[in-house]
């Protein structure tokens, strides 16, 4: 397969700019031989950007890269309940964004997007902290508080910082593929797929130790997708019953179990298609999923397109 095409990822760092925030973007982006992705990092203007908890930055470039970029995220920066960004810093993302790049906030950076206008009439996201003021000072923007990231082609929005990260991987594997993401999931030692649908912040009143013996049977349950899995086998490795386990993995997921089984199941489909020379039968029974008109009725429910097609657009020119 000849290799991707350079895409241009610009790193906007405004006024109050969470460390976490910009690291995220700037990291898994990174220039490197086995990522086609360049990399800049801009501020209003060039020259020393005063950030949020007790770090500064240095920015090599300005406004004018929103203009070269392909991709441009907006990392959270504090107190953005307050004023939005400067007019010079709105109107670039709205001509960036109006040549097709794609605008990708994370946490707070919600407000910059939401100050152009274009997350009007859309779903967004932002920090549970901060939703219900992002509600509140552009109430035309659908804010939902219950989802880690919202994908809504060109404009992205994520929750706080960690999700950041389930965000860029999301991009990932839409530019890239699974393989790819799994890839860049495992040089940050990082979950590799986490939906945008599960829940950033739930209150529990459950011990901890349980969501830990949660998150171990998913992990179990990941090693074992070729295998026969049930509700009643995954709860009993939790060792809870069928109901409690159903109820509290989609307080964890935002799906239920079975549902998360077979988009694992797709998900390992997928990266067999890219990786591989087998056959959509042997996949499916790789899978788990039996056969191949099985596979893919559930591949084109949930991606929208056949598992051939799918493959075409990894092996093309090869």
């Amino acid at each position: 397969m000849p290799p991707s095409p350079l895409r241009r990822v610009a790193v906007l760092v405004l006024e109050g700019a969470k460390p976490l925030d910009v690291g995220i973007a700037a990291q898994v982006f990174t220039t490197r031989a086995s990522m086609p992705y360049e990399v800049r990092v801009c501020g209003a203007e060039p020259g020393l950007v005063t950030g949020g908890d007790g770090l500064s930055y240095h920015v090599a470039h300005g406004l004018g890269q929103l203009a070269w970029a392909d991709l441009v995220f907006v990392p959270g920066y504090r107190f953005p309940d307050r004023e939005d960004p400067p007019p010079a810093v709105v109107d670039a993302l709205i001509e960036a964004h109006a040549r097709g790049a794609r605008l990708a906030a994370i946490s707070t950076g919600a407000f910059a997007l939401a100050a152009t206008g274009l997350l009007d009439g859309r779903r967004a996201t932002t920090h549970w902290h901060y939703t219900r003021a992002l509600a509140a000072k552009h109430p035309l923007v659908n804010v939902d508080e219950n989802v880690l990231f919202v994908d809504e082609g060109s404009v992205l929005t994520s929750a706080g910082a960690a999700s950041g990260i389930d965000l860029c991987l999301h991009i990932l594997r839409g530019d890239l593929g699974v393989a790819a993401s799994n890839h860049a999931a495992r040089r940050l030692v990082a979950a590799p797929y986490r939906s945008g649908g599960q829940a950033q912040y739930v209150p529990r009143s459950v011990p901890e130790p349980l969501g830990e013996r949660f998150a171990a049977t998913r992990e179990w349950a990941l090693h074992r997708l070729g295998e026969p899995l049930s509700l009643e086998m995954l709860a009993q490795h939790a060792a809870v019953s069928p109901r409690t386990f159903s109820r509290r993995f989609v307080e964890d997921t935002g799906y239920t179990p079975m549902q998360w089984v077979m988009r694992a199941r797709i998900d390992m489909a997928r990266e067999l298609l890219e990786r591989s020379q087998w056959s959509v039968e042997q996949i499916a029974a790789g899978v788990g999923l039996g056969t191949g008109a099985n596979l893919r009725l559930h591949f084109h429910r949930i991606l929208g397109t056949s598992p051939s097609e799918y493959r075409r657009t990894f092996t093309q020119g090869e």
